[in-house]
């Protein structure tokens, strides 16, 4: 059975395609990650600065902390 150039080809660009289409799913996949790792680091730095106004407020009023446990 003789090899058929244009199935070949065919077959080549819808490989081709397919693989444009992952690599711009990729890329969207990657922009969200980012995304979701920098809202990650700023709900940390968020709560790192709760905890520092709690200690604060519990070192200069300890019977709130005691209250508040």
């Amino acid at each position: 059975m003789p090899l058929d150039s244009n199935a070949l080809k065919t077959e080549r660009d819808k490989l081709k395609e397919g693989l444009r289409q992952l690599e711009a799913e990729q890329r969207r996949l990657e922009t969200d990650l980012k995304t979701l790792r920098q809202r990650e680091i700023q709900t940390k730095r968020e709560i790192e600065a709760l905890s520092t106004l709690i200690e604060i407020h519990d070192t200069k009023d300890p019977a709130a902390a005691k209250r508040d446990e």
